[in-house]
Order: structure tokens, then C-alpha cells, then sequence
């Protein structure tokens, strides 16, 4: 099963690919652009949705996609040029951790932690391609409640796997970084991108019955779908946090 094209095929219908409304998502780009950014770094970018909506606010900013996905950047490539802004993106299919030196205005990692190791190391890295100016987003997943054990089987996860909302503010404070947003996904948010991950890869997979992925993606949909209604759901939050450097 190639999960990466399952997952861009998943996410054709919410191409933001996390758990907010395009309103929400415009809102925080919004916030960011305040800042004037003149260079942005998005790791993990995928098809590069948050960044191009930045660089769309920020008509002086120059950014910078990284992401491990050829499909995915090949579609990022195709959006910038559909927004207007493919001169002023520098797309790159590279590992995060051979990122290298470099000071960016606005730092995004939304989803994407993985790519660093986790919440922690990716603040911490985060910082050290910031300075003085420089504003953060990052998104990841917290507890809304202490998950039961249904949760943390269906996720394959522990209760330290994620930390609580207070928690991860703690740890965005923790590596030199001041919040001044969280969005918070809301319950509708979640329901909206799980509904149409899981229909759009399902509905592909029975219009194309005969691709070499079909009867993988049509397991992978259901198995998303019990994780989520039967673990996750109203357990697992996600939010999407914009801070400001400050000194570590």
C-alpha cells in the first residue's frame, strides 16, 4: 500500500489536511502576515496550503516548502502558480533534519511534528531558525480528556504520547516561544476533515476498482473510521498555536 498517495487522495476534498475550516486557517494566516514576514519556512509542508495562503497576505515574503512527498510538492508547485505566488516559493524534497542553518521570519510545522521528532525538538529547532521578530505556528495533537483504553489501542498510543492543552502550552513556553493564539479544532472542524478523509478515499476506491491500491485504500478508510468514532473522537484535540520568539 503506497500511504502517501492514499493520503493525498484522502485529502483531496479538505486539502488543508488538519483539522480546520478554511476560515480558521485564513484567520491565523491573517495574524501572521501582520507580522510582515519577509521569509517563511514551512516543514512538513505537503501541498504547501498554509504557506501559500501566507505568501498570498504577505506580498514582500519569499517561502520555503519542505516535505518528504514528491506528489505532495508537485501539487504545492501546482497551487502557487494557480495563487500567483509561485515565484516567491522555493519548494524542497529533503529531510527536515538536513534543514541546515538558516533565519526565517515565520516558522510553520502544522501537523507535522513527526518530521522533527515530536512537539518538543521541533520547538526548539523552530527557535533556532528564528530571532528577535520571528513568529511560529505549529499544530499538534493534546488530550481534550485523559484518553480510556479504547483510545490509546485504537491510536497505538500512551497517555504520554500527547500532553494535555495546559501541557503544551507549557512546552511551547518552555523553548523560547510566547503564544499569543490557540486555535482550538472544534468538534465540527474535526467531523468535517474526518468525514470527507474518509469518504473521498472510500468513494475512490470503489470508482477504481481495478488500481493495484484500491482494495488497501478501501481497508485503510475503514480502519480510519472505526479509529476516530470509536477511539479518538472527542479525546485526541488538535490545536494550532501562534507565538512569538522570545529569548530561551
Amino acid at each position: 500500500m503506497n500511504r502517501d498517495r492514499l493520503s493525498a487522495i484522502a485529502h483531496e476534498r479538505h486539502p488543508v489536511a488538519a483539522p480546520l475550516a478554511d476560515a480558521s486557517v485564513d484567520a491565523l494566516m491573517e495574524l501572521v502576515a501582520s507580522y510582515h514576514p519577509r521569509t517563511a519556512l514551512d516543514v512538513g509542508c505537503g501541498s504547501a496550503q498554509w504557506l501559500v495562503r501566507l505568501l498570498e497576505r504577505a506580498s514582500d515574503g519569499r517561502g520555503v516548502g519542505v516535505d518528504l512527498s514528491a506528489e505532495a510538492l508537485a501539487a504545492a508547485q501546482v497551487l502557487a502558480e494557480e495563487r500567483g505566488v509561485g515565484d516567491r516559493l522555493e519548494l524542497r524534497k529533503q529531510d527536515a533534519s538536513t534543514i541546515g542553518d538558516g533565519r526565517y521570519d515565520a516558522l510553520l510545522c502544522v501537523g507535522s511534528t513527526h518530521a522533527l521528532g515530536g512537539l518538543e525538538p521541533t520547538l526548539k529547532a523552530l527557535h533556532g531558525w528564528g530571532g528577535p521578530g520571528s513568529v511560529a505556528v505549529v499544530g499538534d495533537g493534546f488530550w481534550e480528556k485523559a484518553p480510556d483504553v479504547s483510545t490509546l489501542q485504537a491510536l497505538e498510543a500512551t497517555p504520554e504520547e500527547f500532553p494535555s492543552y495546559a501541557g503544551l502550552v507549557r512546552l511551547v513556553e518552555a523553548q523560547g516561544w510566547a503564544p499569543v493564539r490557540v486555535h482550538v479544532s472544534s468538534l465540527q472542524e474535526w467531523d468535517d476533515y474526518e468525514w470527507a478523509w474518509v469518504s473521498t478515499l472510500r468513494r475512490w476506491a470503489r470508482q477504481n476498482p481495478d488500481d493495484p491500491d484500491a482494495t488497501d485504500g478501501l481497508a485503510f478508510a475503514e480502519q480510519h473510521q472505526r479509529m476516530w468514532l470509536d477511539g479518538y473522537r472527542e479525546t485526541l484535540g488538535f490545536a494550532v498555536v501562534v507565538a512569538e520568539w522570545v529569548l530561551a
